[in-house]
């Protein structure tokens, strides 16, 4: 009787190892780290957490070191230039004349890039197997928290970069609040170029565009259709303050004739950090700030 019970134990034992065996699930197979579609419509994947980055783009790497993922950085390219640090990282030329040479040499995990690079260069790159990953240069401050998202899952910052993200629409959401729509506005001129070959400015649509109304006031090139500006509009519209880059102000305010200009004369012209507004950046709401304390003092 007990070698019958242990007999059917037995069978009863390798029954279940076979349907255990049979219904067990396949192997899945291997998820990638990070796959996405990016500005040039290509799907590209990260088989891994990469340890070694190159970045081409300003924004993008001032958003890696906002993450604290700079160690990953093995070459930049010639206008990443903040913060400081950046200047210790081997510089892999400009965007139209990048150096091909240099980005193989640092063996790269992946090279990230703005959509201003050529898909001429970026094939270039692939053929020696090394992921590209195009990420557009975006042209609303909004778009920036979707910037530091991405950065931030390409580095594996995810946590940092969702904290970033909030602090980032809080601040906006703060400086949207503190504007007066009961009082005129402050009209604004940001020089983007002058003198002989022209003058152009920020029409209604660009980033710049978006500072300017954030910080309260009214971009003057809100009408126009492109960059450029008449000087005849200029003089038309004669702005109570100009935003201007900081190493221009000097030639801007002692030229003929911007010198006639009410905001010249009054001085009322705001020298700025060139990387606290031509791209988007982190650093867009610094400009905002600061034109908000020169159109409404105080209110900081």
């Amino acid at each position: 009787m007990k070698e019958k019970f242990t007999a059917i134990a037995i069978l009863i034992v390798c029954f279940g190892l076979l349907c255990g065996c049979h219904h067990s699930p396949q192997k899945s197979k291997q998820t990638s780290f990070f796959e996405w579609t990016d500005s040039y419509h290509r799907t590209v994947t990260l088989d891994r957490e990469p340890a070694r980055i190159v970045s081409l783009s300003p924004s993008i790497t001032e958003v890696i070191y906002m993450l604290g993922a700079q160690d990953k950085l093995v070459g930049v390219s010639d206008f990443c230039n903040y913060p400081p640090e950046v200047s210790k990282i081997e510089k892999m030329g400009g965007m139209q004349n990048l150096n091909i040479e240099a980005i193989m040499a640092t063996r790269p995990d992946v090279v990230l890039i703005g959509s201003i690079v050529s898909k001429k260069d970026v094939a270039t790159i692939e053929k020696m197997k090394i992921p590209v990953i195009a990420i557009k240069e975006e042209s609303s401050l909004q778009d920036m928290a979707e910037l530091i998202s991405i950065v931030g899952r390409i580095v594996n910052r995810e946590a940092q970069a969702k904290m970033e993200v909030q602090k980032w629409m809080e601040e906006i959401n703060t400086l949207q609040a503190m504007n007066d729509t009961t009082q005129p506005r402050k009209r604004v001129y940001y020089v983007v170029g002058f003198g002989d070959s022209g003058d152009f400015t920020a029409p209604k649509g660009s980033h710049i565009h978006e500072i300017i109304e954030l910080a309260g006031c009214q971009n003057i090139g809100e009408t126009l259709k492109s960059w450029n500006i008449s000087r005849e509009f200029l003089f038309q519209s004669d702005p109570d303050i100009i935003l201007i880059r900081k190493e221009d102000k000097e030639a801007f305010c002692s030229q003929y004739p911007y010198t006639l200009l009410k905001a010249v004369q009054k001085n009322q012209v705001l020298p700025i950090e060139s990387g606290w507004i031509d791209v988007v950046s982190p650093r867009n709401l610094q400009a905002v700030k600061c034109l908000h304390e020169m159109a409404y003092p105080g209110l900081f």
